[in-house]
């Protein structure tokens, strides 16, 4: 039988690394009363050319730790995660699983070029989730898909805004500029944390669309409709974890200095965790 679920328990929060500290504070943003527990798989960042086996069994490894850990509902905030084990971790769990995805549907509301970039790992662009996501909400739309190999990683290091960074972002940005784009969506969770430095480079005229304060919502929705929104009325506390090195913990407390940063051994799980 599975325990029932404890309204007090925490929110836990999942990514490749600090990415999904920009999705972190929509939700406390959103729910100042919830306690948030994030880990940060930063010793295996990134996740982006990994392979889906790999991803599949290191989230449910993730999870599994979460949810040993009083965790309440997950959140999977990371693109590449949810392409590869959203619906494994939804088949296997009994508690809420919100996942990411794209805004590929706001962004194609929103333009008026008609033509879309998003930027993304390779690994969340060439998924079938992806795919499903463009035929669903693209008629009629030019999507150009956009790899950014390097991103994730000097944002890991917590460099947001020299000029080898600056220089990253320009080389990915510049190629949907000549092509007409309008609207750029940040399809990586980590790429917000850069967020000023893309929009430079886009210009004025390029709207920037952001995932995080809807996956928020629907998290509050989800706990709402599940009867697991905590009665405390007391501020939430903020629980972060990485499973890397000193460094690693530097640039969690950089993106989130208020908080107590830990460091956990984890090691990986066996590649066959929940195969479909």
């Amino acid at each position: 039988m599975t325990p029932a679920l404890d309204p007090d328990g925490p929110i836990g929060v999942f990514d490749s690394g600090v990415g999904g500290l920009s999705v972190l504070r929509h939700v406390r943003a959103r729910l100042p009363h919830e306690d948030l527990l994030y880990l940060a798989d930063s010793a295996h960042a990134p996740y982006g050319d990994r392979s889906p086996a790999w991803i599949r069994a290191r989230s449910v490894q993730l999870c599994e730790w979460l949810v040993s850990h009083g965790a309440k509902a997950i959140v999977v905030a990371c693109n590449t995660a949810t392409a590869a084990a959203a619906s494994a971790l939804r088949a296997h769990l009994t508690l809420p699983v919100i996942a990411m995805e794209p805004a590929v549907k706001p962004a194609a509301a929103a333009t008026r070029s008609g033509v879309v970039g998003v930027l993304a790992t390779s690994g969340t662009l060439e998924s079938a989730r992806f795919a499903a996501l463009l035929d669903r909400f693209t008629a009629g739309i030019e999507v150009l898909a956009q790899p950014c190999p390097g991103l994730v990683e000097v944002i890991e290091r917590g460099e947001l805004d020299g000029s080898a960074t600056r220089a990253l972002v320009a080389r990915f940005v510049r190629p949907l500029l000549t092509r007409g784009v309008d609207t750029i969506v940040l399809g990586c969770t980590h790429y917000p944390f850069v967020r000023d430095v893309i929009a430079a480079a886009a210009g004025p005229g390029v709207a920037i669309v952001d995932t995080g304060p809807a996956v928020a919502q629907q998290v509050e929705r989800r706990l709402s409709e599940a009867g697991l929104l905590t009665p405390a009325l007391a501020p939430g506390r903020d629980r972060l974890i990485t499973t890397g090195n000193a460094a690693a913990a530097a640039t969690v407390r950089l993106l989130w200095p208020e908080a107590r940063v830990e460091v956990l051994d984890l090691e990986l799980a066996p590649p066959d965790r929940w195969a479909p």
